[in-house]
């Protein structure tokens, strides 16, 4: 990176401290994101690879080593001649990232260390439109005040929480959440008051989160066009164009399961007819599979536990199961297609329980895109199952929450954070 030096004007000459130490900040993140997208490199390839001298190299190591985020490894066999040097690599064990979801009938949360490994993910059956908001939040704040005992050698900088629906993520509050009952709930003042964090909090849409998951560590990683759909109870997208996610004028983009492409004479949790989340959404596929009073219907069973045995019946050759499975994945078909034609996307990637039954619903699914996308052979796109599951969300969470480290891993003091004591909720 070339940097342009200050001119000789007094006025200048004194904002040049600051300018040098944003420039630093911003080299360290360049260290810093090399290590993690690329791997560990020698001390030589880091400035190789960024066009940054020897000598500026080293003191960002030492200063990136210094808070804790990177540590010497084994000894760099494929260096240049001479005297082998040790390859650096990301540490970060100390530092965490936490990730939050709630849902209609669940609550979850994943801990991510600056290596994106997992120290901690748990899920627990929860009926939130029941709870309440109020109670809801009581119960994501329980749960990080335990997954901070369960961590507590590793200092969290940053909280994520997914929800499914309309979210203004300037001020962290839900402003529509129809699955939920939710109206203009301020989950980020709720949380804060909860939880007297010392790091960012954050609310996003829970589609959102999973496009940046699938984008950022999923099969199609680094994809720069892509369409990600997740089915629950209610359905969502996220759309990732150029290398970015598309948020829209408000960041309301990705609401795509209130698109009218189903019956209108069903009516939809937003209170709207012939939403495409009444042909789609898990909901519409039990009504189709089984009568009321079925162990698959209900919500206070793990949702995993319930895919399975659908999947079971499938497989057995249950008509009634596998006339659902065919209908819902048509009616996918036909929504993804008027995505395809206006998106253009690489992949479409099916999460949540569309990815746990995919075999069932791809093939009606593809058979619709054939008929309904405008280009031939539906534009080149490929259809792929997810295979991060249900935890996609709160991975996305944890990833934005770590972006900070690597936007400006100075937030990170030197000498490392130190873990706070337990706290016992």
């Amino acid at each position: 990176m070339t940097v342009a030096r200050p001119p000789a004007d007094g006025a200048v000459a004194r904002e040049a401290p600051a300018d040098q130490s944003a420039v630093r900040r911003g080299n360290l993140g360049r260290v810093l994101r090399l290590l993690r997208d690329e791997g560990p490199r020698s001390r030589a390839r880091i400035a190789e690879e960024t066009g940054l001298n020897k000598a500026t190299v080293s003191s960002l190591v030492a200063e990136l080593a210094e808070r804790g985020l990177v540590t010497d490894g084994d000894v760099d066999r494929g260096g240049s001649v001479g005297r082998p040097g040790l390859l650096v690599q990301l540490d970060g064990r100390a530092v965490c990232a936490i990730g939050v979801e709630l849902n209609v009938d669940f609550v979850a949360i994943l801990v991510l260390d600056l290596r994106g490994d997992v120290l901690l993910q748990h899920r627990m059956a929860l009926d939130v439109p029941a709870l309440g908001a109020e109670g809801t939040l009581d119960e994501v704040a329980r749960l990080v005040q335990q997954a901070r005992a369960a961590t507590a050698h590793a200092v969290p900088v940053g909280l994520t929480v997914a929800v499914p629906g309309l979210v203004r993520s300037v001020d962290g509050v839900v402003t529509f959440a129809p699955n939920l009952g939710w109206r203009d709930v301020p989950v980020l003042a709720g949380l804060t008051a909860r939880l007297a964090p010392d790091h960012p909090v954050r609310v996003e849409n829970d589609a959102n989160l999973s496009a940046i998951a699938e984008w950022a560590s999923g099969p199609e990683a680094r994809t720069p066009n892509l369409v990600y759909l997740t089915g629950e109870v209610g359905v969502g997208g996220g759309v990732i164009v150029d290398g970015r996610l598309l948020r829209g004028t408000a960041g309301f983009a990705g609401e795509v399961g209130h698109n009218p492409l189903g019956d209108p004479s069903v009516v939809c949790g937003c209170g709207r007819r012939g939403c495409w989340e009444t042909a789609v959404g898990l909901g519409a596929l039990l009504r189709a599979a089984a009568d009321p009073g079925d162990p698959v219907r209900d919500s206070s069973r793990d949702l995993e536990t319930r895919l399975a045995e659908i999947a079971a019946r499938a497989d057995a050759g249950d008509r009634r199961t596998l006339d659902a499975l065919a209908e819902v994945g048509a009616a996918l078909g036909t929504g993804a297609a008027v995505l395809i034609n206006v998106v253009d996307p690489e992949v479409v990637l099916l999460g949540g329980y569309f990815a746990v039954l995919g075999r069932f619903l791809v093939e009606p699914m593809t058979e619709a895109l054939r008929r309904r996308v405008f280009a031939a052979d539906r534009a080149g796109a490929r259809v792929v199952l997810s295979t991060l599951g249900f935890t996609a969300a709160v991975r996305g969470g944890a990833h934005v929450a770590l972006e900070s480290v690597f936007d400006d891993p100075a937030l990170v003091p030197v000498g490392g954070p130190r873990a706070p004591e337990p706290s016992h909720p």
